[in-house]
């Protein structure tokens, strides 16, 4: 990346973190640490996340599973499908709602059965190997490549081992504001910023062109 390139690119990278710079667990009340409680509740996140429903809708459906109390896998597993099927109508969350809670109560079990409950026994298994993490996570009933990905997007602050993680969403954010949309340029934008917050930012700029307008114009006023 030639000095100019990379002097506009960290100018747009600015003015998106400061504009839509969330991730989406932050959204959904997630307090992200490296405990058991909030990674299962990311993958829950990452989990409703991934359907094809807006996502403001599966953060408003984590949401409520996490206020009816569903927040270890235990508590999931614990629930009735009708109370999981519930909460996921009081979010919103009404065209998978029947499939994503039996989903959820068979995925609750494996996590349960495999890790004990502590998906950082997963990240020990897969040993900083980003394919077989997701591997990992692929094996939870109603996580395919797209819910990995989110997972990992997410959760690569506190699981830095793999460095900047994008995802085939957040490079289509990147292209459409004019950053680099090789990962490894990209990573080099992301350098000393959030990784998260920036792979989320530019999630929201790939769902939404007026994000990405408004990020645009503000950079370039920065000049």
């Amino acid at each position: 990346m030639s000095r100019e390139v990379s002097a506009s690119a960290r100018r747009i990278a600015d003015v998106l973190l400061e504009e839509c710079g969330r991730t989406y667990a932050a959204e959904a009340g997630i307090r992200l640490r490296d405990t058991p409680q909030p990674l299962y509740q990311l993958l829950v996140l990452s989990h409703l996340l991934s359907a094809r429903i807006r996502a403001p809708v599966a953060v408003a459906a984590a949401r409520a599973l996490f206020a009816h109390g569903m927040r270890t896998p235990r508590r999931m597993a614990d629930a009735t499908w009708q109370q999981r099927v519930d909460a996921l109508g009081e979010g919103g969350y009404r065209r998978y709602d029947e499939r994503t809670s039996t989903q959820l109560g068979e995925g609750a079990h494996l996590v349960l059965d495999v890790w004990k409950g502590d998906l950082r026994r997963l990240r020990a298994e897969a040993d900083g190997d980003g394919g077989a993490l997701r591997a990992g996570l692929r094996r939870v009933r109603g996580i395919g490549p797209a819910g990995a990905d989110i997972f990992v997007r997410e959760v690569q602050t506190i699981w830095p081992e793999m460095g900047f993680l994008a995802g085939a969403k957040a490079l289509q954010g990147a292209e459409r504001l004019g950053l680099p949309t090789s990962p490894g340029r990209l990573s080099e934008v992301a350098r000393d910023r959030d990784g998260a917050a920036f792979a989320a930012a530019l999630v929201r700029a790939a769902l939404d062109r007026e994000i990405v307008e408004t990020v645009r114009e503000a950079a370039r006023r920065r000049k």
